[in-house]
């Protein structure tokens, strides 16, 4: 009813462009605006405000001969002053944009190896928007940003890729596993010296100490019983040590060792061979 009279209303973040007989009259801001079509005048058409955005997908070539699709994502404005400009001078404004983003992207990429355009998505985001930027403000719009949001190789490449950083993980994985190895190994080796280093002091103390205790008890004996000789209590002490080691072998139910000849005169005889074997090494040293 109210445009019957002439009547029309913008909304909000939007304006009209009005026309006069066909041509561009004025740009009606947001608001309830009189335009009498008996007169010949009329709205031509709307222009949004808002920040627009728009995905263009374009498939180009590496330098290393990679195929993949770049995804650039392009917000963008219609300039405030500039909405006539906007609604005459592009018929297609996506269109347009889209030809301007392919140019750069496949101009840009193609100097490019796959690794570095992932690591120069920021640099080639900025040279579309700057391309973007000297085309489009000559028909009335402003570049607000323009992001690289995606870099899809092949899917082949995608594996190749994959399994070249799953090597190289592995291998450092490797490495720190080896290097693990030889610590461990080295440690076990100082700990195996220093048992034996302190295992050799025990037996050399125990060793020592049995050799003091023979000496001592020799000494009492031979002090205790007149007329008996160090021989004799040698003796004595290795047929008492031969009855010790042949009771304990006997207790034992998993003892596999058996002396031969096990008769107690044989300690007799390895008495003799041990006197023999320090007589003989005594003219030796001399």
């Amino acid at each position: 009813m109210g445009q019957s009279f002439g009547c029309f209303q913008v909304d909000q973040s939007t304006v009209a462009v009005k026309e006069h007989f066909g041509k561009f009259d004025q740009v009606l801001e947001p608001g309830c605006h009189c335009v009498p079509w008996c007169f010949g005048y009329k709205i031509a058409g709307r222009v949004s405000q808002r920040v627009m955005q728009m995905d263009v997908r374009c498939e180009t070539k590496t330098k290393d001969n990679v195929f993949v699709n770049v995804v650039a994502s392009v917000q963008y404005r219609v300039r405030a002053g500039k909405e006539s400009d906007a609604f005459y001078k592009l018929s297609n404004t996506r269109v347009q944009i889209q030809s301007y983003v392919f140019d750069v992207i496949r101009a840009t990429v193609p100097n490019l190896d796959l690794d570095a355009v992932f690591e120069q998505k920021i640099s080639i985001a900025k040279a579309v928007a700057e391309e973007l930027q000297k085309a489009m403000s000559e028909y009335g719009f402003e570049i607000v940003q323009t992001l690289i949001v995606d870099v899809e190789p092949d899917q082949q490449v995608k594996k190749a890729m994959n399994e070249i950083n799953a090597a190289s993980r592995m291998k450092v994985a490797t490495a720190e596993k080896a290097e693990g190895e030889k610590i461990r190994q080295i440690k076990r080796a100082e700990g195996e010296a220093q048992s034996k280093y302190l295992s050799g002091l025990g037996v050399a103390r125990q060793r020592q100490a049995i050799v003091d205790g023979l000496k001592d008890s020799v000494l009492a004996f031979s002090e205790s019983v007149p007329g008996t000789s160090a021989k004799d209590v040698m003796d004595l002490v290795l047929v008492t040590h031969y009855f010790d080691t042949m009771k304990e072998i006997g207790a034992s139910s998993r003892s596999s060792s058996v002396f031969m000849p096990h008769e107690p005169g044989a300690v007799k005889d390895i008495s003799s061979q041990i006197q023999e074997g320090l007589q003989q090494a005594q003219p030796t040293q001399q």
